[in-house]
């Protein structure tokens, strides 16, 4: 139950019907009228801006308007107990005890609580990795921001498809296989692996050339030409693996593969050009030179180009190289063709820092595949920083010239960087602190969030309860101290939170609302502990059964917050 949607839809009724006596001509369907929750000062449940938007427009002042509607709305809204004017003339409202219990018990019965309810298709293509070696930090941002994010929208009822391309054509594959081939001969004929530009030199290589060599025992490898095909099968297979493997430590798996030899096989760029042509988004003709490039500098080639300009694009761009062959961004056309043909109603991109340029053109393609039905959302993951004991952490060995998510995972947990990759906005630069994400205090996000579950379960051991259990209150019996309407009020914010973070797919607002909501109840814990009457408990006894609603309330958030994240939740530390 989202309690701002529904009380909002009281008042708007309410305006409506009275807008004659309270002398409003412009109305405008009440746009910019919200509900939220008032700062914490003024003790109230929630706060309207609905004086100062519509005193604005009718040219009244705010102050005198909210007296109007603060007399209307008590008169008319029974599950308002008080109203009070703050400020410019912002409306501070008190729920009725019975309408508190209401919305509560419609919380508790509800195991989706927060949930948008909808059904659309969702692609989502993350990672993507290019199946060269292991997966470094870098994709592991972007990683876990892609699956949370269908974790996201699959709590919201929508169907998701998790995909990852497979880059596996073209120079950087053939450099990856050479300098496997090259392993196997260092491995066979102790020939000296070379320093040659472009080649891989981490240690896995020498590992997947050994995994081929014990494999194929019988086999004659010497000559790269003649294995090429072979070594690249069995390369990809074993690199791809050891991506897997990264992929399901971080406790993430796709449902679907797609290869980019694939589309090369099956003529899909051509396929893509040729729809384009038809609707004249493709013709041939000659680029700009770039800027910075003098025109007697710049080669003119005539070439086939797609028109991305008129999809917004700031210029157009070439599907073709100088000769002739195809460039990578009508590979990338191709695949993003396919994906319009398999009728997913929204696609969705996540990418690494270095393809900001690429959103534009790609964005264009698919609008013009899709005759603007389509729209491609592209998230961008920054980099991530990582820190052991202040000091920038060093990269392996093994890895070669990055660091890869085995280091990141020798050294923290699945949880501690699924929580942490999202602990900040996507589209800003992020901090990994090892010393920080393994401390047993508030300064660590991820625990306080786990050690606040704990607490809960504990305490419900100690009681010999259930969570959800039926808790029976008569609203003549009840009296939320403040602590406890700090929580409520934090637990009816949860809808916003999940709206907002599905709206622009802004993840960082849920972990960051799960510390919050956390910490007020380790305040509430620690305050029994200063002061008798804030105790949960008194000689094995629940002191107050407003205790049991809160508890029960943070248990339910952190339950599908702490799902959504896909970290755990343990009921004991």
């Amino acid at each position: 139950m989202n309690i701002f949607e529904h009380h909002l839809s009281e008042i708007k009724k309410i305006v409506l019907s009275e807008k004659d006596f309270l002398k409003l001509d412009q109305i405008d369907n009440l746009k910019g009228v919200n509900l939220e929750i008032p700062p914490e000062q003024f003790n109230f449940d929630l706060s309207c801006n609905i004086a100062m938007v519509l005193g604005k427009k009718n040219k009244i002042p705010p102050k005198i308007l909210a007296l109007k509607f603060k007399e209307i709305f008590i008169k008319r809204i029974k599950n308002f107990s008080e109203i009070d004017i703050a400020g410019p003339g912002f409306l501070n409202i008190k729920l009725s005890k019975s309408t508190l219990l209401r919305n509560i018990d419609s919380i508790l019965k509800d195991n989706f609580y927060g949930s948008i309810k909808s059904d659309e298709s969702y692609n989502i293509e993350f990672v993507s990795a290019n199946p060269t070696g292991p997966m470094h930090v870098g994709h592991c941002r972007g990683a876990v921001y892609g699956d949370v994010l269908a974790n996201l929208l699959i709590f919201n009822g929508n169907k998701v498809t998790k995909e990852y391309y497979v880059n596996d054509y073209g120079g950087q594959i053939r450099n990856f296989i050479e300098s496997v081939h090259l392993r196997i001969l260092e491995i066979k004929y102790k020939k000296r692996f070379p320093k040659k530009e472009n080649l891989y030199p981490g240690l896995y290589i020498k590992e997947f050339a050994e995994k081929i060599i014990r494999k194929n025992m019988k086999l004659n490898l010497d000559n790269f030409e003649k294995n090429f095909e072979f070594l690249k099968k069995e390369s990809l297979k074993l690199s791809m693996d050891l991506i897997k493997d990264d992929l399901k430590l971080l406790g993430i798996s796709h449902d679907n593969f797609f290869s980019e030899t694939e589309i090369v096989k099956k003529d899909l760029v051509k396929k893509a050009i040729n729809k384009l042509k038809e609707k004249n988004f493709v013709e041939e003709g000659y680029l700009q030179p770039p800027k910075g490039e003098t025109n007697s500098n710049w080669k003119k080639t005539k070439r086939l180009i797609f028109k991305s300009t008129l999809f917004g694009d700031d210029v157009d761009r070439a599907m073709q190289k100088n000769d002739g062959s195809w460039t990578y961004f009508a590979n990338d056309v191709a695949y993003h063709m396919n994906k319009v043909d398999r009728n997913y109603k929204n696609l969705v991109n996540i990418l690494g820092a270095d393809h900001t340029g690429y959103i534009k053109r790609i964005t264009a393609a698919v609008l013009a595949l899709s005759e603007n039905k389509i729209k491609l959302n592209c998230k961008v993951c920054q980099l991530v920083k990582l820190y052991k004991n202040g000091q920038p952490f060093k990269m392996s060995k093994r890895a070669g010239e990055f660091i890869s998510v085995q280091d990141l995972l020798n050294e923290v947990q699945k949880d501690q960087i699924r929580f942490m990759m999202l602990n900040r906005s996507n589209d800003v630069e992020l901090d990994f602190d090892f010393d920080k994400v393994k401390e047993n205090t508030k300064e660590n996000p991820v625990f306080y969030v786990q050690y606040a579950y704990a607490r809960i379960n504990s305490l419900l051991r100690t009681l010999n309860l259930k969570l959800f259990e039926n808790i029976n209150l008569n609203e003549n019996h009840i009296n939320f101290n403040e602590m406890e309407a700090r929580i409520i009020r934090k637990v009816f914010e949860w809808p916003k939170i999940i709206e907002s973070a599905s709206r622009k797919f802004d993840l960082h607002k849920i972990p960051f609302y799960l510390y919050e909501l956390s910490t007020l109840f380790h305040a509430y814990w620690s305050k029994g502990n200063e002061d008798a009457n804030y105790k949960f408990i008194e000689k094995d006894q629940i002191k107050r059964k407003e205790v049991l609603l809160v508890i029960n309330l943070v248990a339910l958030v952190l339950q599908n917050g702490m799902k959504i994240l896909g970290v755990s939740l343990p009921k004991k530390m």
